[in-house]
């Protein structure tokens, strides 16, 4: 069931222990130097409201999505589930695919192709190193291209590490810049929002240790910037999902 509050945050599955919403392009995750309100902030006010609560309401981050970036993120509501959580994610038992929308044509295929680079951070971008420096961190990342045309391409992500910005540096370390993500070398601004969105999420429940898994559609953006994407492309990238978890 879906439930919208009063900031237009989509929450897509809730209980007593975590809740999944589907993040707007354009809203941080989590506050910064700027004081705007971030998603964790409404989140909070939404708990306190829905339940009467006194104070502040917890709500536990466990992973971001850059501001730029839509899509799938899951909170916990209490601090065990946060701790749990956390656990999935650093073991990388915790799935996360997102899908994007690169420059560049690549070919289309049922293959996964695997890209890693050394990447290094300087003030609030991330860099292809060409040597394994000193402060560089390795970076590996696949691929599976959906569509193709128009000189654009719809690429299904699986991040095998988490660096800051890894993906929007690696694909245009490749020549293929999401569209929009002018920091990283898109010819197109799209405003506050990059064709790059958390389409699947899946997990453990942190207390009913019952699989969870999640979609969210691609947002107007994606059929603005391609118009080869279909109206309904979740079997498609399920299919892809499959045949990730069984690649050799």
């Amino acid at each position: 069931m879906i439930y919208s509050t009063d900031t237009n945050i989509k929450i897509i599955y809730e209980d007593n222990h975590i809740i999944v919403t589907d993040k707007p392009a354009g809203i941080l995750s989590q506050g910064d130097i700027s004081g705007q309100t971030s998603l964790l902030d409404m989140l909070k006010n939404y708990v306190k409201l829905k339940y009467n609560k006194p104070g502040e309401a917890f709500i536990g981050l466990v992973h971001r999505l850059d501001r730029h970036v839509s899509g799938l993120m899951v909170f916990a509501r209490t601090s065990k589930a946060a701790s749990r959580l956390h656990q999935e994610i650093t073991s990388g038992r915790m799935e996360k695919f997102y899908i994007a929308v690169t420059e560049m044509e690549l070919n289309a295929g049922t293959d996964w192709h695997r890209l890693e680079n050394n990447l290094v951070r300087e003030k609030d971008k991330t860099f292809i190193s060409v040597k394994d420096c000193k402060n560089s961190q390795r970076s590996v990342l696949y691929y599976n291209v959906l569509k193709c045309g128009k000189g654009k391409s719809l690429l299904l992500v699986k991040l095998e590490t988490g660096r800051k910005h890894q993906i929007r540096a690696q694909l245009a370390g490749m020549g293929a810049p999401v569209y929009g993500d002018t920091r990283y070398g898109s010819s197109i601004s799209a405003g506050k929002a990059i064709c790059l969105h958390s389409v699947f999420l899946g997990f453990m429940h942190p207390v009913k240790k019952t699989p969870l898994e999640f979609y969210s559609p691609p947002p107007e953006l994606f059929r603005r910037s391609a118009d080869f994407i279909p109206e309904d492309l979740q079997p498609e990238i399920m299919e892809k999902i499959r045949s990730f978890r069984i690649r050799p």
